[in-house]
């Protein structure tokens, strides 16, 4: 890509043959279009007074859009000076490597931003596991407890509060480093537990 001046007109020429297009017609912004017809049209007067004067604050502005351009498209631009008649080359800007996406399971025990830490997946699993189950077990024995000394509604009444009720304290300790894996155990028990408390009430 290359920025030129023709008449009172700024182009940009590209391709294989160097088709000169309006900078309206690109992907550019309107503000940054305009701003490049404006220099044109200040370069094409310093040239024709020729006395030179003013000569080096074009060529810093033109050299300024020209690298502008080059960050809007992500290309390299030619710049061609109408002033000195030298054609220098702006490279395009240098994009910022994107971080990894996490996996899911990780966003949904998250991890402690900045710190380099190996997880314990043996250790932290078998907590998990074990709160798990324990967290099932006390589920279904309050809501069958519930369910046969009065009603059934009574023990799916008890089992909505206390999931509700614990719903807040596992969403703040999702992210701590050991509490997460308290957090995954209790909540993977009471939500299976669930399947056992519809079973019981329906």
């Amino acid at each position: 890509m290359e920025l030129r001046v023709r008449g009172d007109r700024a182009m940009l020429a590209g391709g294989v043959n160097a088709h000169e297009v309006d900078p309206r017609s690109l992907a550019l912004d309107a503000d940054l279009a305009d701003a490049l017809h404006e220099w044109a049209r200040v370069a094409s007067a310093v040239r024709r007074t020729g006395s030179g004067e003013g000569g080096d604050v074009v060529s810093r502005r033109g050299r300024q859009l020209a690298g502008r351009v080059a960050e809007s498209l992500g290309v390299s631009v030619s710049y061609w000076d109408p002033v000195t008649d030298r054609t220098l080359v702006v490279p395009a800007p240098e994009r910022e490597p994107v971080a990894p996406r996490a996996s899911r399971l990780t966003r949904l025990i998250g991890s402690r931003p900045g710190v380099d830490e190996r997880t314990p997946w043996g250790t932290g699993l078998i907590v998990a596991v074990f709160l798990g189950v324990f967290v099932i077990v006390a589920m279904l024995a309050l809501v069958s407890t519930l369910a046969t000394e009065t009603t059934e509604w009574v023990g799916l009444v008890a089992a909505l509060v206390v999931s509700a009720g614990l719903a807040p304290s596992l969403w703040l300790g999702r992210r701590l480093p050991i509490v997460r894996w308290v957090v995954l155990g209790v909540a993977s028990g009471v939500a299976l537990s669930w399947i056992g408390v519809l079973i019981i009430v329906f």
